[in-house]
């Protein structure tokens, strides 16, 4: 009995860690490319560094950490064919996701996307970029929740997770307004009107072209020019 209580305050420690180190690699504190020691963060915790471990594990599970013989955790870094891949998966899963969920959507969910919706769109006005990638995630999967496929709705959350720090980054350093808000009232409005196949067909085209604009804008970056106006997803 006492060995599995002790195992379970263990996971429950090691998923408040994954959860602090998953934030703070999501606003940018941790950068990409960046060694995580583990003696420095234990101390910083106040954790031991077995959870701490078994953090790291879980944070490489989901494509945000890479760990290397010799080196340890390292803080991932996606490049603009991975980014591509990924927008690529998310408009496999995601229009299948909202096509099933549509029908079993209630008024409770509608709500908490409308609420979401509103608030996305104070934080894009202020920009509040790490509120509004919190936001940008929420809206998608409250209206992906009601589809009942817990696996694809997990991997659905792992993608926007893995790409939600990029467009963070992209939607900051291009500043204006955004095709997103409105893409995401037609969304949202096709939902509410059971329009299950325009749903599916909305969300991939916003999907689709919130990846082309963002891996557009990394090549830009990258290039040193201009950046093009964002599409956030």
């Amino acid at each position: 009995m006492f060995a599995s209580r002790t195992s379970v305050e263990r996971k429950t420690v090691a998923e408040a860690v994954a959860e602090k180190l998953r934030a703070r690699i999501l606003t940018g504190d941790l950068r990409e490319g960046s060694q995580l020691r583990q003696e420095v963060l234990a101390a910083e915790l106040g954790v031991s560094r077995i959870p701490l471990r078994e953090a790291f594990r879980r944070l490489e599970g989901e494509g945000l950490l890479t760990i290397l013989p010799h080196r340890g955790a390292i803080v991932s870094v996606l490049s603009k064919d991975e980014i591509a891949e990924m927008f690529d998966l998310r408009a496999l899963i995601e229009p299948d996701l909202i096509r099933r969920a549509v029908p079993n959507l209630s008024a409770a969910d509608l709500r908490e996307a409308e609420e979401t919706l509103a608030g996305y769109k104070a934080a894009f006005e202020h920009r509040d970029v790490e509120t509004w990638g919190k936001l940008n995630t929420q809206f998608h999967t409250a209206l992906y929740r009601p589809a009942k496929r817990p696996r694809s709705f997990a991997l659905a959350q792992t993608l926007l997770d893995q790409t939600d720090r990029y467009t963070r980054m992209q939607l900051l350093l291009t500043g204006g307004q955004s095709r997103a808000q409105r893409e995401h009232a037609e969304l949202l409005a096709s939902c509410r009107a059971g329009n299950v196949e325009r749903a599916g067909r909305l969300l991939e085209s916003h999907i689709r072209q919130a990846g082309r604009s963002l891996v557009e804008f990394m090549r830009q970056q990258a290039a040193g020019s201009s950046p093009p106006e964002k599409a956030g997803g």
